[in-house]
C-alpha cells in the first residue's frame, strides 16, 4: 500500500497533480484510487466527468472519489450529535445557528481522511493519492489524538462511571438535562481509536508521503514553509516539492521575460528553503488541463526523472523536540561547514545562512519570542537550541 498526500495553498494547481499523479500510476499497473478530501472538490473538473461519494471507475485501474463530509460526519458523529442538539433544545437555544455548532471546527475534515483508512484497509488498492483541504491544516488536525488519548485513558473511565450513577436522577435534579447515554461515549471512543489508527498510517514512512504544490510566487512559498514546519512538527514526511506552472525558457521575451526572472528568483528560494527534499518542475502547460490526456501530460512532465509511487525522500528534515524548560530544533543541512553558518531570528522567521545559500524557517509558535541559546552540528544536523521566552514574549 502506498499513500501519497497532496497538499498547497489554494489555487496552486495541487488538484491537477494528484490527479495526474494517479493517472500515472494507473498506467505503470497500480489499482489506484485518488481522493478530494477537500471541502470544495475540483477532482470532477479535472477529470472531466461526475465522481460522487463512492469511487467511480475513471479508466483502467483508476477510480476518483469525492468525499461527503455530511455523509461521513453523520456516520461518525451521528450519536454525539443527537446527544448536543438534544441538549441545545432543554437549553432553549433552538436554531439554524446552533445546528451549525454541534460539529466542531476541523472534524468533518478529519471524518473525511477516516475515509483513507476504510480505502487503505479493504485491500481493493495499491495507491491511494489524497487531494488534500489546503495547506495541510487538516493534517495538523490529526494531533488530536494524542490529546484524546490520555483523556480517554485518564478522564473518561471515571467519567462514565460517574455519569453511571448520576444519569438516572439527572433529568429531576437538572429539569431535565440529558446526560450522554453509552452509546454517545461510545462513539466518542471509538472515532479515538479510529483517529489513531489513521495518524499510525500517515505517519508510517514506508506507506504514506506528502508532497508540497507551489507556484514560483512570494506568498505561496512562505504558505508552504509554514505548512512543512507543521507536518514536520507532527511526524509527517515530506518526500517532495512539486513547483508547478513555471513558465518554460521560450517565454522569457517581451511581456513574459520579467517574469521569468520572477520564476528562476524564487525557484532558487524553493531550493534553498527546502532542501533536502527533491524539487520537481511542472512548467506551464499550453493547453488547460483539463481530462485524462492533459493529465496523463502533466504526469509525464512531474515524473521524468523518478517514479511517481516511490519514497522519494526518507527522513525528517526539521525535528523540534523540547528539552527542561526549553525546545530543540533540529535542521538536516547537508555539506555545510560550520564556519560558513549564520543565524539570524525575526519574529516567526529563522534565516539560517551558509555562504551564498540561505534557508528560512517558519518557526511554530512555542518557539516565537525564544532566543537561541547555542548552535551545534551533529552529523549532517544542525541543533539549535531555544531557551526560555523574552520577557516580551511572556
Amino acid at each position: 500500500m502506498r499513500i501519497i498526500i497532496y497538499t498547497g495553498k489554494g489555487g496552486v494547481g495541487k488538484t491537477s497533480t494528484a490527479a495526474a499523479t494517479a493517472v500515472r500510476l494507473a498506467a505503470e499497473g497500480l489499482r489506484t484510487l485518488v481522493v478530494s478530501t477537500d471541502a470544495a472538490h475540483s477532482l470532477s473538473d479535472s477529470f472531466d466527468l461526475p465522481l460522487g461519494s463512492e469511487p467511480v471507475l475513471v479508466s483502467d485501474r483508476l477510480w476518483g472519489q469525492e468525499i461527503d463530509s455530511l455523509r461521513e460526519t453523520e456516520k461518525h458523529w451521528g450519536a454525539v450529535q443527537g446527544w448536543l442538539s438534544r441538549l441545545m433544545t432543554w437549553a432553549d437555544v433552538d436554531d439554524i445557528s446552533s445546528e451549525e455548532m454541534l460539529v466542531f471546527p476541523g472534524l468533518e475534515e478529519l471524518f473525511c481522511l477516516l475515509e483513507i483508512l476504510r480505502a487503505a484497509s479493504s485491500d481493493a488498492y495499491d495507491a491511494i493519492v489524497v487531494d488534500c483541504a489546503p495547506t495541510g491544516e487538516t493534517l495538523r488536525l490529526l494531533s488530536y489524538p494524542d490529546l484524546l488519548d490520555w483523556w480517554l485513558e485518564k478522564i473518561f473511565p471515571h467519567e462514565r462511571r460517574l455519569l453511571k450513577v448520576v444519569r438516572p436522577v439527572a433529568k429531576l435534579v437538572a429539569g431535565g438535562l440529558e446526560l450522554p447515554d453509552d452509546r454517545v461515549l461510545d462513539s466518542v471512543g471509538q472515532l479515538a481509536d479510529k483517529l489513531k489508527e489513521l495518524q499510525k498510517l500517515l505517519t508510517d514512512p514506508d506507506v504514506t508521503s506528502v508532497r508540497l504544490v507551489v507556484n514560483p510566487e512570494k506568498m505561496v512559498i512562505a504558505e508552504a514553509r509554514r505548512a512543512f514546519t507543521y507536518l514536520n512538527l507532527y511526524g509527517f514526511h515530506t518526500d517532495a516539492v512539486i513547483v508547478n506552472r513555471v513558465l518554460p525558457e521560450e517565454a522569457g521575451t517581451g511581456y513574459w521575460a520579467g517574469w521569468l526572472d520572477i520564476h528562476r528568483k524564487y525557484e532558487e528560494e524553493i531550493a534553498s528553503s527546502f532542501q533536502p527534499l527533491p524539487i520537481l518542475r511542472i512548467p506551464m502547460m499550453a493547453e488547460e488541463v483539463c481530462g485524462l490526456s492533459m493529465l496523463k501530460r502533466l504526469g509525464d512532465a512531474a515524473f521524468h526523472s523518478c517514479a511517481a509511487g516511490g519514497v522519494l525522500h526518507r527522513g525528517l528534515t526539521q525535528l523540534i523536540r523540547r528539552e527542561g524548560e526549553g525546545y530543540v530544533l533540529e535542521l538536516t543541512l547537508p555539506f555545510v561547514e560550520k564556519e560558513e553558518l549564520k543565524l539570524s531570528q525575526r519574529g516567526e522567521e529563522l534565516t539560517v545562512q551558509a555562504g551564498p545559500y540561505k534557508r528560512k524557517v517558519l518557526l511554530p509558535r512555542a518557539l516565537m519570542g525564544r532566543p537561541i541559546v547555542s548552535a551545534r552540528f551533529a552529523g549532517k544536523a544542525l541543533v539549535i537550541q531555544f531557551g526560555n521566552l523574552n520577557p516580551e514574549g511572556e
